[in-house]
């Protein structure tokens, strides 16, 4: 097999999840089989996750030592070991499109998910763990919340939750908020809409679920340091889950729900102007790239696509238009910078190492490794300990930072890999320094309370 690879960028093709034929199992597996066959004589991505060892095991274990020996039935393992990081995709692959060979990996891999949703080979609890709109309803209230965080962290609700719901009595789970971001976020100040040559000059926030119902604090931090740069913002008027915990279990009727939900309203800020903001990766990247391509032909998909920002990449922008504030008076000492997968595949760049490199007294480390979080993925029974494992190479390179010894912080742009990230160090023994997320940290550099 000829092993010359594409030269050009990454192009994606539409998702074309409405055709009847793409639930076709025959025909699924067939082009499962063809992208199989080009992995197996490649091999490049064999130390991104699990989906791709366990392939080559399956190949390699078998009589003919090729892909054509390998029961089918066992290609649903290698659908389940992937958690849509799209990494293969975007940074190791050579045979992505315009490539003729047309390999991608992940999008089969959905293509796969969506077939086993269909079929009913979903169980409840991965269903209720996708469903972060539910799970919020109980945040905000406070003896509510206090008493289903006080029963989470009990052995026996613990090892009832493994065993209804798949949840390993191991794995870090974020608490509740006893306050909702959502329901306590300050009116911005009446700032003059600023716009720059690259950036709008006033920003709408889509909170997200998990820094609504679990981190508001992070969220509010988002909040400070706009405000202290002097740009006016609003909360998105109504908002549910972005879709991806649906995405990641092929439940694309779901994500459809929630489209619907979210688009109309989103598409209203970007024609007015607003730049939209998500502090979460994973949240971003569903706009940013998963929505259009399953809405390719729909105006406000793609709309909402050209204004959707992760806050690092506006806030650089901000800079290269001469509108950042760069005064910091808060050294942050050293950093182990983790940037998510669903940070990386964005292409945007390093923003948010080069906004922390802008700190004095600052060292930061990055790292591009991944966490082994990916969404449900480490917290269920079935994936935790693997989760665990993946991470296990970026964990102690963390806790080794250049300039000696353990960092003074750790931290991530995606809130759960960051929390994933600490329990990692715990459970390796590589010490306990704090974890904050990077938009807390930079409203510390500002000197803001």
């Amino acid at each position: 097999m000829a092993t010359e690879g594409n030269l050009q960028a990454p192009t994606r093709h539409a998702i074309d999840w409405k055709n009847p034929g793409f639930y076709n199992e025959d025909a699924a597996l067939q082009e499962m089989e063809r992208i199989f066959d080009i992995c197996h004589g490649c091999r490049r991505c064999v130390s991104l996750c699990g989906a791709f060892p366990l392939l080559f095991d399956l190949i390699d274990e078998n009589k003919t030592m090729d892909v054509e020996g390998v029961d089918k039935k066992d290609y649903w393992k290698v659908v389940d070991q992937c958690y849509l990081c799209d990494l293969c995709y975007m940074t190791k692959c050579p045979y992505v499109p315009p490539h003729p060979w047309n390999v991608d990996f992940p999008h089969t891999m959905l293509r796969g998910k969506a077939i086993k949703f269909k079929k009913g080979g979903v169980g409840l609890g991965e269903k209720f763990l996708a469903s972060t709109d539910v799970h919020g309803q109980l945040a905000g209230i406070p003896v509510v919340v206090q008493i289903a965080n006080a029963v989470n962290q009990t052995k026996v609700a613990r090892g009832l939750m493994e065993k209804t719901l798949g949840v390993d009595k191991d794995a870090w789970l974020p608490a509740l908020a006893t306050r909702k971001f959502r329901s306590h976020t300050p009116v911005s100040k009446n700032y003059p809409v600023r716009d720059g040559d690259k950036t709008p000059g006033k920003v709408a926030i889509f909170a997200t679920c998990y820094i609504n119902y679990n981190e508001p604090g992070i969220g509010h931090d988002l909040l400070k340091i706009l405000d202290h740069n002097e740009v006016p913002y609003v909360l998105v008027e109504k908002e549910k889950c972005c879709g991806m915990p649906k995405l990641e279990l092929g439940d694309l009727d779901g994500v459809d729900t929630h489209k619907q939900a979210n688009i109309p309203v989103l598409a209203k800020y970007a024609r007015e102007g607003y730049a939209i903001l998500a502090a979460v990766p994973s949240c971003a990247l569903m706009f940013k790239q998963e929505l259009p391509l399953m809405y390719p032909d729909e105006a406000d998909v793609q709309l909402v696509k050209e204004h959707m920002w992760d806050p690092f990449e506006y806030l650089m922008a901000r800079k290269r238009d001469g509108l950042l504030k760069t005064e910091f008076s808060t050294p942050l000492g050293r950093i182990s910078y983790q940037i998510p997968c669903h940070g990386r595949v964005q292409n945007i760049g390093k923003k948010t190492e080069e906004m922390l490199k802008m700190v004095p007294g600052t060292s930061v480390q990055t790292h591009e490794r991944c966490s082994g979080h990916a969404g449900t993925f480490g917290v269920k029974k079935a994936t935790h300990q693997q989760a665990l494992k993946i991470g296990k190479p970026l964990f102690k390179a963390m806790a080794n930072h250049k300039d000696g010894g353990l960092p003074d912080v750790i931290s991530s742009d995606c809130p759960l890999g960051g929390h994933h990230i600490a329990q990692g160090f715990d459970v390796n023994n590589l010490g306990a320094p704090p974890q904050k997320h990077p938009l807390t940290l930079i409203r510390m550099a500002y000197g803001l309370e």
